[in-house]
């Protein structure tokens, strides 16, 4: 056995907790480390720099890849406009905790708190879910991929609408603010709030060794998205080995067999992509909404994508995978290769104008010009990186990293046992 295969079935033993634990540390060792490479007199403020933003990435997608798992990965549900729900989630959080005097140039709100504002974003994109759910899934699964992804475009040139930037509805103004976006309390002033309150002796210890105060404020609010991430973990767990869940993945195996014993699968149907699209909202007004301001041009549909790629890479079926390839596609694959384009040396060369000549210098040994084109051109290059991983993933992994830990629907184990355990053999 290689050394590396012996690393893999030590972290295939670990449980679920500590293996996403783990993996979380050494992604944020390995960005420590970089830090401290490049960093100089300013290596701990870079490091917690690189922490923060990435511990908010991770926290953001865990939540996003948990959501859609649980239609996609539970329930079968192909819902491609994830990023229509988040918009609907961000969008009534920020009109329901907008200030209702927000002065020259502002959008008035509600001026309601911010936890009321993030219940009423959850249930809105519930509602909206259901309302796309209810026609659609009686289509078959590529139609309601195509009613979600349409919804998602008409939601986003909604809100983009110049008619309800600003509007008056029973002497209440309120609106989207159209191109221009909306401002509203911001979760991460709640934070910010917290950390410079109760925790500035914290404050004053970071900035002790260097780290800024902002800094601080960013690895607590990614730390706060993490505990939120958590939380949906232990929910959707616990709605997986319920009964409830158990018919989910029913439906996913085969939906006429789960027919005949009597479940009405079109509810379940709803209630699972309902319960998806409240955590996608919530994502949404967190992420998207986390610097206290939205705009229609936060919620393109690339964001699907984003999404579909990291549970494919964790495993479709596996909350734990879902967690794990938010990590890894954030982080490793989204996060880390722009770090490396702003601080890898191109060793004072410029970057060609194309790949054909970065390519044709390797014709006289010189690999600099090409080092240089990949650094130059490293936030295009990444998302090359995005989709060889996830052809050899497709290949050579197809359930992804976890997806083999896939939840059966029956709440017994029944395979059968083997004969060196006193089972009987195959015939």
């Amino acid at each position: 056995m290689s050394g590396f295969e012996d690393v893999r079935d030590r972290l295939e033993a670990l449980p679920d907790a500590a293996l996403v634990v783990s993996f979380l540390v050494g992604i944020w060792l390995l960005l420590t480390l970089l830090a401290f490479a490049v960093g100089g007199a300013q290596s701990a403020n870079l490091a917690a720099g690189f922490v923060g933003s990435v511990t908010v990435l991770v926290g953001a997608y865990a939540i996003l890849t948990l959501a859609l798992n649980l239609q996609w990965g539970y329930t079968g549900l192909f819902n491609i406009g994830i990023a229509g729900f988040m918009a609907v989630g961000a969008y009534t959080t920020a009109i329901l905790t907008a200030p209702v005097d927000p002065g020259a140039g502002g959008v008035p709100g509600f001026g309601l708190p911010l936890l009321v504002g993030l219940l009423g974003g959850m249930v809105m994109a519930a509602i909206v879910g259901a309302i796309a759910a209810l026609p659609a899934l009686r289509l078959r699964a590529d139609y309601l991929a195509i009613v979600t992804v349409a919804l998602s475009e008409i939601i986003r040139l909604f809100v983009n609408w110049g008619g309800v930037a600003e509007v008056e509805v029973f002497g209440k103004r309120f609106g989207t603010g159209g191109a221009t976006g909306i401002s509203f309390k911001s979760p991460d002033e709640v934070v910010a709030t917290l950390v410079n309150g109760p925790g500035q002796p914290l404050v004053a210890a970071a900035e002790s060794v260097g780290i800024s105060g902002p800094n601080v404020v960013n690895m607590a609010y990614g730390l706060s998205l993490l505990a939120i991430a958590a939380g949906s973990y232990w929910v959707l767990s616990r709605v997986s080995d319920s009964p409830f869940g158990r018919v989910l993945k029913a439906i996913r195996e085969d939906e006429t067999v789960t027919q005949s014993l009597g479940k009405d699968t079109r509810l379940f149907k709803i209630k699972a992509f309902m319960i998806g699209c409240a955590l996608m909202g919530l994502a949404g007004a967190l992420f998207r909404g986390g610097a206290g301001y939205i705009s229609p041009a936060q919620f393109r549909p690339v964001i699907t994508f984003y999404v579909f790629a990291a549970l494919i890479i964790g495993g479709s079926g596996s909350n734990t995978g879902s967690i794990l390839g938010a990590a890894t596609f954030s982080a490793l694959l989204f996060y880390l290769p722009a770090r490396l384009g702003e601080y890898f040396p191109t060793f004072g060369r410029s970057a060609p104008g194309n790949v054909f000549e970065a390519i044709a210098a390797l014709g006289s040994l010189d690999p600099t010009p090409l080092v240089a084109y990949t650094v130059g051109n490293i936030s295009t290059l990444r998302f090359v990186l995005i989709g060889a991983v996830l052809v050899y993933i497709i290949q050579n992994q197809p359930d992804g990293l976890l997806g083999h830990r896939n939840e059966p629907a029956a709440s017994v184990d029944l395979r059968r046992p083997r004969s060196a355990d006193g089972g009987e053999t195959d015939e």
